[in-house]
């Protein structure tokens, strides 16, 4: 059964567009406006976990974390340091509104690009509270089967065997926390291939967080335009080279496959 929220499309008129050639000024980089007169959630610089100004989902309540103080910059390309303490704050704050008990479910996800569904190009997550949907409903553990591109103690990284909607999706299954960093280091390697070695027409991704079966677990997905037979039949297309993908990646990559 499908779940249907509703979209308010006169908030949605007055957002600022910086993708895809909008001219509006960023308002992720106007800080000293955004403490004057947004919510402010929590900071730990240069991470910022506010309100999100156009609440655009009726029965929801969404948030922006915004990922550095430049506009220029983008998680493919920040160093370790910084991409670790992201995920780690990414995650923690999500946990901690998980265990508010406010909402029903609670989503983590990031947009990148002009196909990805986002406005903004500064490089932002978003956390979004969900009053009356669990998302889980609609997730399984084969979401994230794959064939292993590379794996360490507590976190495998993997392409997708069964795709949720995309030709190439990456997973990263997390069973320990202790191996966190590691998890931050696989999406940074699925989204530097997906922008430097795959179709570059399309350079617009998408990362999706879940929590299931007591695991953290990340799905990158390349964003281009829709199959018409997802569109309109449902239908998932699943490429004949997924291990000639794999193999791509590891030697990119990885030089010791464990």
């Amino acid at each position: 059964m499908k779940t249907y929220m509703t979209f308010r499309t006169n908030i949605a008129r007055g957002k600022p567009m910086t993708n895809g050639g909008g001219d509006s000024a960023c308002p992720f980089c106007d800080r000293e406006t955004i403490f004057r007169e947004g919510v402010v959630i929590r900071q730990e610089d240069p991470f910022l976990l506010i309100e999100n100004k156009f609440q655009t989902l009726d029965h929801a309540y969404q948030m922006v974390l915004i990922e550095t103080d430049a506009c220029d910059e983008d998680l493919s390309t920040y160093g370790k340091e910084h991409l670790h303490a992201l995920l780690r704050f990414a995650i923690g704050q999500w946990e901690e509104i998980e265990k508010s008990r406010k909402y029903r479910s609670v989503i983590l996800f990031k947009n990148h690009g002009v196909h990805s569904g986002g406005s903004i190009q500064h490089a932002h997550m978003q956390i979004v509270g969900l009053n009356d949907v669990d998302y889980r409903e609609h997730v399984t553990e084969q979401d994230f089967e794959g064939y292993t591109i590379h794996r360490q103690p507590g976190v495998e990284f993997n392409l997708s065997k069964y795709p949720r909607a995309a030709f190439t999706e990456f997973n990263i299954v997390l069973s320990d926390m202790g191996a966190i960093d590691s998890m931050a280091d696989y999406i940074q390697v699925a989204i530097h291939f997906i922008l430097n070695h795959m179709n570059k027409r399309f350079q617009s991704y998408n990362i999706f967080f879940y929590r299931l079966a007591g695991k953290v677990m990340a799905k990158i997905v390349l964003r281009a335009p829709g199959s018409p037979y997802l569109m309109g039949y449902s239908i998932v297309q699943v490429p004949n080279n997924l291990e000639d993908v794999v193999q791509r990646v590891q030697s990119i990559y990885f030089t010791n496959i464990t």
